[in-house]
């Protein structure tokens, strides 16, 4: 399965994909790491599943379960930014998997959740413009 892109992902140092979270997880009890036994590789990126089940789920339709904006946090891409991600912290909107940034700088769900509409087109804009700047955490 192979799905190359020119737009960049969070990525650990090993090519894993939402610090190795299960992506399938999100979508059903909330996430779970997954394990590096059960893995499928999509892209540059390599998943990591709970189960034998979630992998088949996802390599059936990688495109519903893939976080959105590379595994970026939202906000920060909605203002042109590349901000990794707590994967715990996360929203699920219209079948779709958003990731925010959780740490010393403070949690950006709630920015999204007060206005999801607006910053999700910003980010959508920005995305598909593709110029961001990695700052400084």
């Amino acid at each position: 399965m192979n799905a190359k892109s020119n737009k960049p992902i969070n990525l650990t140092e090993q090519n894993v994909a939402i610090s190795g979270y299960d992506p399938v997880s999100y979508f059903v009890d909330g996430p779970v790491p997954g394990s590096s036994d059960i893995t499928t590789t999509y892209g540059d990126a390599t998943y990591y599943f709970a189960t034998a089940e979630n992998k088949a789920s996802f390599e059936a339709e990688p495109e519903k379960y893939i976080p959105q904006y590379g595994g970026f946090c939202a906000v920060a891409v909605s203002e042109g930014k590349l901000v990794p991600v707590d994967p715990e912290t996360y929203k699920v909107t219209d079948d779709k998997l958003f990731l925010f940034y959780n740490g010393e700088g403070g949690n950006t769900k709630p920015q999204w959740e007060a206005d999801e509409t607006t910053l999700k087109a910003s980010a959508d804009a920005a995305w598909s413009k593709g110029e961001f700047v990695t700052p400084d955490l």
